[in-house]
């Protein structure tokens, strides 16, 4: 039952060192009101949470240091949001180890659709993101502003990754319910949906619906191992292996040592790793094949 190695992981929680560690504080300061997270006086959006988050920032060869780093702890490749010059250049050269997302606000309406388009077909991006309780105002998980794009989400044949759960910053989290994503499922059965960020305290009903929809998955983004919550990993030891997909939080809340270390002494199933950490992942992303 300990972490095997050699498995080829794949991470869809993942990016490049970023130009500002405090970029957080511009991005949801319009939705803070304490004191704490409007000054940007913590090192995370949910400080409070990661209070060893990584001071990690671009150096003169940021992606070169993070291939390097991928290496070192058997990540074969990683889901990075696209978003900038350095991000663009990673997936366009080096398309065998990183894997492009975008990060999309329904609030933006046929543009952000547009984007999304777009960025499929110059990048080949292989997901979308949604953060609805980041979004300025939020945007429910079942909301008529997201349903464009969960629909070209479709046409494109790509993932679409959702925070759920009470989320991190100190911001609202009625947008988030997991019960939201029923009517999703229902409504788009061909939607490839990922669950990010914990779906906390909501876990056994994300449980339930991931039985209840074939096309509805977990990822462990924002935890460290050693928190991941109990009734997932029971999950994944019993009817829900094919459904739990290992996700890191580097750089943004654990450093890559943390993770690793921790890892070692989550109690999967020893035929649970290689889905966990690989062929779940390649399964939502459609990525050739499936074992290393």
């Amino acid at each position: 039952m300990s972490m095997p190695s050699g498995i080829g992981i794949v991470d869809t929680f993942f990016d490049l060192p970023p130009e500002n560690r405090n970029a957080w504080a511009s991005d949801f300061g319009a939705l803070f009101r304490d004191r704490e997270s409007k000054t940007g006086a913590m090192a995370h959006a949910a400080g409070f949470l990661f209070k060893d988050a990584p001071n990690i920032t671009r150096s003169g060869d940021p992606i070169g240091d993070t291939l390097r780093e991928m290496d070192r702890f058997g990540i074969e490749k990683a889901l990075i949001r696209v978003n900038d010059n350095l991000s663009v250049e990673a997936v366009t050269h080096h398309r065998d180890r990183f894997l492009g997302q975008l990060y999309v606000d329904p609030n933006q309406g046929m543009d952000t659709v547009r984007a999304l388009t777009r960025a499929y077909e110059l990048y080949g991006i292989l997901g979308a993101s949604f953060f609805p309780a980041g979004q300025n105002p939020p945007v429910p998980i079942n909301d008529k502003r997201a349903y464009p794009i969960y629909a070209r989400c479709v046409d494109l044949d790509i993932a679409i990754f959702v925070n759920a759960g009470v989320p991190g910053p100190r911001i609202p989290m009625d947008s988030q319910q997991v019960a939201l994503v029923d009517e999703v499922c229902w409504f788009f059965p061909e939607l490839r949906l990922v669950l990010r960020h914990g779906c906390e305290p909501w876990t056994d009903l994300a449980i339930k619906l991931m039985l209840k929809w074939p096309n509805l998955y977990y990822s462990t983004s924002a935890f460290a191992p050693k928190f991941y919550p109990r009734d997932i990993v029971d999950f994944a030891n019993s009817r829900g292996a094919d459904k739990i997909i290992y996700a890191g939080y580097y750089p943004s809340g654990l450093t890559l040592d943390r993770i690793f270390d921790e890892m070692k002494n989550v109690p999967f199933k020893d035929h649970v790793w290689p889905k966990f950490l690989r062929e779940n992942a390649l399964k939502v992303l459609k990525q050739g094949r499936q074992s290393a």
